[in-house]
C-alpha cells in the first residue's frame, strides 16, 4: 500500500475533521483559508480517494451501560488460510469485539471486546468465543484505567 501525497492544506483539513467532523464546510473553509467551493472539493477527494473512510459519533461505553473492556490474545488451532480465515469470519459476527488485530508473537490475533459487565464477559468468553472451532487459547487482559484513548492519527 502506498501513501498518497498530500500537501499542508490537506493535512490542516484532515486535523481538524479528526477534531471536529461535524465542522461546516464554512467553518472549515475559514480555517484552512479557502473559500467554501475549493474546501468541499477538497474534503470530497479525500473521502473519495479512501483517506477519509467515515464519519461517526465516539460514544462513552459507561454511559451506554458497557462497564468492561478487556484485551483477548487468541490462539488459534492452526495457522492455514482457512482456519485464519473462518475465526476472522465469525469474529466479524460478534459485536462485542470491536477490534480485530493478526499480530506476530504468542499469540495469533488480539481482540478488543468490550461487555456490560464481568458476568456478561464470561458469558461470551464461555459461550461465544472458547467455542469458535478454530480457538486453541485464549488469554484475557482486563482493562482496569485508559489514561489515553485517541482516535486521531498523526498525518506524516
Amino acid at each position: 500500500m502506498s501513501s498518497q501525497k498530500l500537501d499542508q492544506i490537506d493535512r490542516n483539513v484532515l486535523e481538524i475533521l479528526q477534531a471536529n467532523a461535524k465542522i461546516t464546510n464554512a467553518q472549515l473553509s475559514k480555517e484552512i483559508g479557502l473559500s467554501p467551493a475549493p474546501t468541499l472539493e477538497r474534503v470530497k477527494k479525500l473521502e473519495t480517494s479512501g483517506i477519509i473512510q467515515s464519519y461517526h459519533a465516539q460514544l462513552n461505553r459507561e454511559k451506554i451501560g458497557l462497564g468492561v473492556t478487556t484485551f483477548v490474545m487468541v490462539t488459534l488451532v492452526g495457522h492455514k488460510k482457512e482456519t485464519t480465515m473462518s475465526f476472522v469470519e465469525k469474529v466479524n459476527e460478534i459485536a462485542e469485539i470491536i477490534e480485530c488485530h493478526h499480530i506476530t508473537g504468542s499469540g495469533d490475533f488480539l481482540l478488543k471486546v468490550i461487555a456490560k459487565d464481568i458476568s456478561s464477559y464470561q458469558g461470551l468468553m464461555l459461550d461465544v468465543i472458547n467455542e469458535i472451532d478454530e480457538v486453541a487459547s485464549t488469554q484475557t487482559m482486563v482493562i482496569m484505567s485508559t489514561f489515553k484513548e485517541s482516535k486521531v492519527l498523526p498525518i506524516p
